[in-house]
């Protein structure tokens, strides 16, 4: 059984952003994956809700000045089939696939997931090694965020009562990019990760890397980006030694608490294993695929 609530209906985002403006006590609501859970429960119990989920100016994906720009109100089941999401967020589409069960996937939103604050939010580390930024809008004023940022702690953000996140953009990546994201769970699907990690190479040349981005979910209050890690592994070559030493540092950059999924000493030697094997298999791959292309073979 809901509590009580008045449900507010706005047409457009300007009429949205006027009720926002009038109360700090509205609480917005999108696919309401999490917020109608919380209701139930008497976890929240706001007495204004404002439903943003079928606004206009919230949905859709384009490319916008060398941004890849996606509506706060697009559902994980958008992205999961969405021609720009495969072609310039590919990480990102990885973790769609593995985002709870089809019937949250066809409700939750990319907004929703990040806004609601969880450490587990499986969106965040593939958007972390994205470098994405969250949008942030008001009645008068607009703001960007990067999204390392954007979350404070456990169902907390830096989002003032009366904004509204209505986008989230990250820049297109340079070309030889690869990422891969990984969850662990305790079931294949519609589980809440006991871990999840995301890691991003920008190809320098055939063995040196620019760049090397890991983030890493529900292992702190918050989703992390690995910087030790990073700044270990930016740079030069992925050998099997710098590999290892990335992990180890990964996994002690963490705060992970034990809990009924899994136990910290747990999460921290998987997160060893597991960066461990994501780098290795994507080197190894980059590498290949460099080699293919300079014979001449095309898969």
């Amino acid at each position: 059984m809901l509590p009580e609530f008045e449900l507010l209906m706005p047409r457009t985002l300007p009429e949205a952003l006027e009720m926002m403006n009038e109360s700090s006590r509205v609480i917005p609501l999108a696919g309401g994956t999490s917020l109608l859970v919380d209701l139930r429960g008497r976890i929240s119990r706001p007495q204004m809700l404002i439903n943003i989920g079928g606004l206009d100016e919230l949905r859709g994906v384009r490319v916008e000045e060398g941004y890849v720009v996606v509506g706060s109100a697009v559902t994980i089941a958008d992205l999961k089939h969405n021609v720009l999401i495969a072609k310039h967020g590919q990480v990102l589409q990885q973790a769609t696939r593995v985002f709870a069960n089809p019937l949250v996937r066809n409700r939750a939103t990319i907004g929703g997931n990040l806004a609601y604050g969880s450490p587990a939010a499986d969106a965040a580390p593939p958007l972390l090694v994205l470098d994405a930024e969250v949008e942030l809008t008001c009645k008068d004023a607009k703001r960007t965020v990067p999204l390392k940022e954007f979350i404070t702690g456990v169902r907390e953000t830096v989002r003032h009562p009366r904004e509204l996140v209505t986008a989230i953009r990250w820049p297109i990546l340079p070309e030889g990019s690869v990422g891969v994201f990984h969850k662990l769970g305790l079931r294949k699907a519609d589980a809440i990760s006991v871990l999840s990690i995301a890691v991003m190479l920008h190809r320098k040349n055939t063995e040196d890397y620019a760049q090397v981005r890991i983030a890493l979910g529900a292992v702190a209050p918050t989703p992390i980006r690995v910087t030790p890690a990073e700044e270990l592994l930016s740079g030069g070559p992925l050998t099997p030694e710098v590999i290892a030493r990335a992990a180890q540092l990964a996994s002690e950059s963490t705060h992970a608490i034990s809990d009924i999924r899994g136990s910290a000493a747990y999460r921290k030697r998987v997160i060893t294993a597991l960066v461990k094997r994501l780098l290795t298999n994507l080197a190894e791959g980059t590498k290949e695929k460099k080699h293919n292309e300079s014979e001449g073979y095309h898969s």
